[in-house]
This record gives structure tokens, sequence and C-alpha cells, in this order.
């Protein structure tokens, strides 16, 4: 049994989908604080229509992670079935640079009292296999210089503080108790949507992230896309990451857990991306070109938290993990549209 806190959400959800796929049985737990309930029953559909396939069972609880009593109990009751949680993909938390950057104290109690309360009931409970959701927003951006796992490490966000702190709090447990295998994948910047196009990125709140609010504006949700900056230290002006589409993404996951089954104990950090970097601009002309649609937008002022250039060194994932990023931005940007097509009909 895996347990996927925060399963229900945006890279949670296609994980959980590949892993059923692949015959793991799937515990969700989700506070749906970040996460459409919907998504269960996008799962579930999608789930149903490869079901030829399929040979994991999914099981969902709504609950927050800093419950430890509720969360303790769930522990026990896999037991008691004799279906033990063994692995734990950590997805759950609070994930906006902004909102972070407005709100930074949620930001430290919801993501660093979440997990230590999970790390704490999984100890309790003899399961010491996680992979933790990281991300890129730990480093120290280096203008034009890829980012190895050893870059330095120095957040100018909360959301990436708290990222960090957890990493550090994982590196900590590891050297009391050596029976741990942990790994913290380091994502770049995750888009595109399920190749059924039947589930992909739904923000609740304000929306923040580039692919997001382009679809707003294709799907005439909003008039226009706002570009924060142009004047960024970039071959445009505009800022430039690396966007890995969530199925390769997805994939990392499950190379992650096969990583764990096969590996002696040890807490490791990876980056997850494609090595290549495109700026706002490249990715509003690609989209346009590839689905014949016109995208208003407009500069304004730079966003407090935003950084001009994150690229990965993703060679140690390709070294150690059996994964390799396989989609394209032309498939990232036509998925996306197909998802925008299919989602008035889902």
């Amino acid at each position: 049994m895996v347990l996927a806190t925060g399963g229900l959400g945006y890279i949670g959800s296609h994980t959980c989908i590949d892993l059923i796929n692949e015959g793991y049985d799937v515990l969700i737990l989700d506070s749906l604080i970040n996460s459409p309930i919907n998504n269960l029953e996008k799962i579930k559909k999608i789930i149903n229509i490869n079901k030829k396939n399929i040979r994991g069972k999914l099981t969902f609880q709504k609950g927050d992670l800093k419950d430890k009593k509720w969360l303790d109990s769930i522990f026990k009751k896999q037991i008691l079935l004799k279906k033990p949680i063994e692995s734990v993909i950590h997805f759950a938390g609070l994930k906006s640079v902004q909102e972070s950057v407005l709100h930074p104290l949620r930001y430290w109690e919801e993501n660093i009292n979440a997990t230590l309360s999970l790390i704490s009931v999984m100890e309790e409970n003899n399961c010491r296999n996680i992979v933790f959701s990281s991300s890129a927003t730990i480093y120290k951006p280096i203008l034009g210089f890829k980012l190895t796992e050893d870059s330095i490490k120095e957040p100018i966000n909360p959301y990436g503080n708290s990222k960090l702190a957890i990493e550090k709090i994982f590196h900590d447990l590891y050297n009391l108790n050596k029976n741990w295998k942990i790994i913290n994948l380091r994502y770049f910047n995750p888009v595109g949507v399920h190749n059924s196009a039947k589930i992909g990125e739904v923000q609740l709140g304000t929306v923040t992230n580039l692919f997001p609010i382009l679809e707003k504006v294709v799907s005439c949700k909003l008039d226009k896309l706002m570009i924060y900056g142009k004047d960024w230290p970039t071959f445009d002006g505009t800022c430039v990451r690396d966007y890995i589409h969530v199925m390769d993404l997805s994939r990392a996951h499950l190379a992650a857990l096969k990583y764990i089954k096969e590996n002696d104990p040890q807490s490791i950090s990876i980056n997850i991306g494609t090595g290549m970097g495109l700026s706002v601009l490249q990715i509003i002309n690609a989209y346009s070109r590839i689905n014949n649609v016109n995208i208003p937008f407009e500069f304004v002022n730079r966003r407090v938290g935003d950084t001009p250039y994150l690229v990965a060194d993703n060679s140690l994932a390709l070294e150690l993990l059996d994964w390799k990023p396989l989609k394209s931005i032309e498939d990232i940007c036509a998925d996306s549209f197909r998802f925008i097509k299919e989602s008035q009909n889902f």
C-alpha cells in the first residue's frame, strides 16, 4: 500500500493514476484545501477507462495531516487489515510562491507541522520509505547556469524556505535512524495534463502559475495574460523556466519508489526537470503556433518572489532512476489545449 498525501492535487492525482495502473494499492489522504474533490471522480473515471490494465485499488480519506491521532489510526487500521502502508509519497502542502510572501507564517505552520506529524506517525508504525515533493525554489538562482543538486540552497520566498526546512528535517531524521529510505524530488516547473486530457491543473483561489492563467485566456475566462516583468536579465527579458510535463513527473515518482525498493536505506535529493529552459514569451509563441490561437498579453511589474532563471541539471536523475523525460514543449502545449476543449464536456 502506498499512501499519497495531497493525492488529489495536480501532481498527486496524475501520479496516483499511474500508481494504480502499475498495480499499486493507493490510499489518498487530502484535506481538500488545495484540491477539488471532483478530482477523485476524475481519477476513478480514468481508471475505469483503463480498467483492463488495472491491478491496484484506490481508497480516499479526507483529513488534516496535522491531526496525529487521526493519522495514526489510519496507519494502524491498514496494519489490522493486513495491508500496511509500506511507502509514502508526500505531496501535501501549500504551494504558491506569491501567497507565501503574503502569508509566510501560514506556510511554515501548514507545511512544517504536517510533515512533522507524518514522519512521527510513520516512525511509530515502522514505515520508513518516503518520496517527498520538494522544489527547485530552494536553490539560489544562477543566471545562465543549470542547477545541480549541490548548487547553493538559498530560497528567496517563504514557500522555498519551507521546502528546504523539510529537506533538512529529513536529513536529520536519517542521521538519527539510518533505516529510513528518503528521496527528495526537486521539481522544476510541472505543466501539461494527463494523456486522457480529462484531468489537469485546477488551482483553487488565486491562479498564479503560467499555464493555468494561459488556459484561462485561451478559453476566454481572462482577457489577457499578464507577464510580470520585461527587463529580467534573460535573452528576451522574461523569466526562463524548465517546464516538465506532469506525466514525465508522475513517472519519476514511480521510478523513485522502484529505486527505494531496490536500494539500501539512504537520504538523497534528485532534480526532476528536462534540462532545457524556455522563456515566458517562448511559451506564448509556442502555444499560439501549435494550437493556432491568439494569446493577448500585457507586461506589468515584476512579482515579489520571482526569479529570472531556473533550469535543472537532471543528470543525477538520468543516472540513478529508471527514468528520462519523454514529452516535448509541443506535447505540453497540445495536451493543454485538448484539456481546455475536453473539460467543457467532462
